[in-house]
């Protein structure tokens, strides 16, 4: 009777290895598929950017995996002597940057003042920051804009920095609050009885401890930035138009100018991506650290 069980047994311990064998094999199977089909409009605007005018004119950019005597760096070379995408690019760099990095600062000390130190009215302060959550950017066009002309500031960089800061700090504000909520209270309490202030407690304590969201924060913040395109196009002026504007210009302008496009157009997605796969094991941390929490 021992004898059956531990043959039944064994044969049921063997079906679920296999069982788990095949459904793991399966899952990464979908996943690779899914992240192929995902790449793919990369992929294909890459090998795109590679060709010639006339070969992209006559065939698609599959032409290339049969014929790889079509790449050329030619377009990258007419790339870089306009000079109208390059100084997009250049703006963009110039807009992005400092937005995503004021918006992690501010945020950050604003979500450490909401989350451990006490002042008046700092709930009611708490859910209004959280009400502009919902505010639609499309609702506060027309009134910022009045306003940066009446200051002085529409039309320059300076102007869609701050907007892009401004609509950034709610969500910033509320993600950094929540995170730095769950630190545990002995810890800071300790920190103080060492004799660390407010601003000692935050640098050497909050910020490594809030390292995973704070690059979440920073990696939603550039994302967003640089591929807007509806700021930038209402409050910037030509000659401090980002990439996303350059691009719609040079196709409204010159449509056939598809050997600028398409490096342009590779440029402004692969950078995204790249900052994107640098911090990935951050932002994975972050969002486990938050659903754990």
């Amino acid at each position: 009777m021992t004898t059956v069980d531990e043959s039944v047994k064994g044969e049921r311990s063997l079906a679920r290895r296999i069982g788990d064998a095949v459904s793991g094999g399966l899952l990464q199977f979908v996943l690779l598929v899914v992240g192929a089909v995902w790449l793919l409009p990369t992929i294909g605007l890459l090998l795109s950017s590679l060709r010639s005018p006339e070969d992209m004119a006559e065939t698609g950019w599959w032409k290339v995996l049969s014929e790889p005597s079509q790449l050329t760096f030619k377009s990258y070379s007419s790339l870089l002597e306009n000079s109208d995408i390059t100084q997009s690019l250049v703006n963009t760099a110039l807009i992005t940057v400092p937005a995503t990095l004021l918006v992690i600062v501010i945020g950050s000390l604003t979500g450490y003042a909401f989350a451990w130190m006490e002042f008046p009215g700092r709930d009611w302060w708490f859910l209004i920051v959280v009400g502009l959550l919902v505010v639609p950017v499309q609702l506060a066009l027309v009134p910022i804009a009045k306003l940066f002309g009446d200051i002085g500031i529409f039309g320059s960089l300076f102007g869609v920095i701050l907007f892009h800061v401004g609509f950034g700090l709610p969500f910033a504000v509320f993600l950094l609050r929540n995170f730095f909520a769950e630190i545990p209270r002995e810890l800071l309490e300790a920190a103080r009885l060492d004799g660390a202030g407010e601003l000692r407690l935050f640098v050497r304590v909050v910020m490594p401890l809030g390292a995973p969201a704070i690059a979440s924060l920073g990696i939603f913040q550039f994302l967003w930035v640089w591929n807007d395109m509806l700021v930038a196009l209402i409050f910037a002026d030509t000659g401090n138009q980002p990439i996303t504007v350059a691009l719609q210009t040079q196709v409204r302008q010159f449509g056939n100018n598809v050997d600028v496009l398409g490096p342009g157009a590779f440029i402004s997605m692969v950078i995204p991506l790249a900052v994107f796969f640098a911090f990935q094991r951050q932002f994975v941390s972050g969002v486990m650290a938050g659903a754990v929490k």
